[in-house]
């Protein structure tokens, strides 16, 4: 798909360095391999340094010799890296002792690295829960500026160009706020909508209900209108409308009757979904009946980039999830 290849020429352009935690898995070596092949971004490896190079011999690696390793247990910043978890967590009963073994934690140690400056972001995910990646990352790396969620998005690409930017379209929030209310919607929209530039695309965002523009009168559709106030007042610049109905959102003659003079109607690339049953239905109906690609769920909206994988991704997978993890580090 161009869209990757593109993905990973922008990551190419600004090199950053994205720390794999779970290293005993075959797949992330490989995909680490082959990120420092593609010139993708610099990997960091968490784990006992003899067996991660036992693993790179025997699966005939030859990109990671000089790859850095990273030993949980025994590493030069161990002492750094507590005293940094202590002071963020105190105040919520951590005590330096805990602190100390959480650091072995690699879930922990990879979001402390970058929390320290020493890692742009990360990528794990294939042999733990979200709930694990998540956590971590949420206390120790928090929400970016501005927001108090954080949340997922799809980048969905179709087989036809007559959507979207080119047949590429942004779904939000298919995968982690199950019925975000007004403000919290409004952020998912702007989150979705940064999330989009960070990708060299000027953000359309359409928000969605089963109402257009006053058609239907329900407290679900001014969730919507009010989400829609909300982050036009929070920032301007982005181009937002709502409440829109996914044909209004999509096709141009039928946003042109429904809601004359939108500059989003009919042509939106990003769809923020009213709540997490819309959204998540929405992608995977039009991941399998329209055979759309489906890259995600990708997060969003924390102030240094973690991203969680499915358990039963390829390694191909784990090279495009650090991509765009290294382009959503360069996002100011």
């Amino acid at each position: 798909m161009q869209i990757i290849e593109d993905i990973k020429n922008k990551a190419r352009k600004n090199k950053k360095t994205i720390v794999l935690p779970e290293s005993y898995d075959d797949r992330v070596l490989v995909a680490a391999d082959k990120v420092i092949d593609q010139g993708i971004a610099e990997i960091v490896l968490i784990g006992h340094p003899d067996k991660i190079k036992e693993s790179i011999a025997r699966l005939g690696l030859k990109k990671l010799g000089g790859v850095q390793l990273v030993d949980p247990q025994k590493h030069e910043k161990k002492e750094i890296y507590t005293d940094l978890l202590y002071e963020i967590r105190k105040s919520k009963g951590l005590s330096r002792e805990d602190a100390s073994k959480l650091t072995e934690n690699p879930l922990y140690l990879g979001c402390l690295m970058i929390k320290n400056g020493d890692a742009d972001g990360e990528v794990c995910g294939s042999m733990s829960a979200t709930s694990d990646v998540l956590k971590p990352a949420l206390q120790i790396i928090k929400t970016r500026q501005g927001l108090s969620i954080a949340s997922s998005y799809f980048l969905m690409v179709l087989k036809t160009p007559d959507f979207g930017d080119n047949g590429v379209l942004f779904y939000a929030d298919c995968g982690f706020n199950i019925n975000p209310d007004e403000h919290e919607l409004a952020e998912i929209a702007l989150s979705t909508a940064y999330t989009v530039r960070g990708y060299g695309i000027e953000p359309r965002v359409a928000m969605l209900s089963f109402s257009t523009k006053g058609s239907a009168k329900h407290e679900m559709a001014d969730k919507v209108i009010n989400a829609t106030r909300i982050a036009r007042e929070k920032d301007p610049s982005v181009k937002i409308d709502g409440e829109l109905q996914a044909d209004a959102a999509l096709i141009e003659s039928i946003g042109k009757q429904k809601s004359p003079g939108s500059e989003i109607a009919g042509r939106a690339n990003v769809l923020i979904f009213p709540n997490l049953d819309a959204g998540n239905i929405a992608y995977k109906l039009t991941q399998r009946l329209a055979g759309a690609e489906a890259i995600g769920p990708i997060v969003q909206g924390l102030a240094k980039p973690v991203n969680d994988l499915s358990r039963g991704c390829s390694a191909e997978d784990i090279v495009t999830t650090v991509a765009i993890t290294a382009i959503q580090a360069n996002e100011k």
